[in-house]
């Protein structure tokens, strides 16, 4: 697989969001809680969360085990778009508890354990890492 348009949009959006999550997180925290932070941290993040989502319906490999192109990491897509709907229905609710879990397990899952999963070595992220920059496999 080569570096796409589509995939180099898909990896800024997510390493974006990776980077920015912890970030919109801590804002509410503690003692001291900074609500405009939060808030803008936050909006950036469902911004790169939503356009990595969408960009990983139009990257498909056929090469891994798939389903017309689509390995089990796509599964992540409804699962993102699933607890950012759950996350915003609970803020409108006025569940700041639901929504702040919400928002940890979309952190969690969507960013956390896809990345690990993208790190595998016949996927293009890591065969970039593990095989061109580090020439282990």
């Amino acid at each position: 697989m080569q570096m796409t348009p589509t995939i180099a949009i898909h990896m800024s959006a997510a390493i974006t969001a990776v980077v920015l999550g912890p970030f919109a997180l801590w804002a509410r925290l503690g003692r001291t809680t900074r609500p405009r932070l939060h808030r803008a941290m936050g909006y950036a993040w469902v911004t790169c969360m939503i356009a990595a989502a969408l960009s990983a319906v139009f990257i498909r490999d056929f090469q891994l085990p798939n389903l017309a192109g689509y390995t089990p990491i796509h599964l992540f897509v409804p699962l993102t778009f699933l607890l950012l709907y759950r996350a915003f229905a609970k803020l409108l609710q006025g569940n700041i508890q639901g929504h702040r879990k919400s928002m940890q397990w979309l952190y969690f899952s969507a960013c956390l354990v896809a990345g690990v999963f993208t790190l595998l070595p016949r996927r293009f992220l890591g065969n970039l890492i593990w095989s061109n920059w580090l020439g282990w496999v």
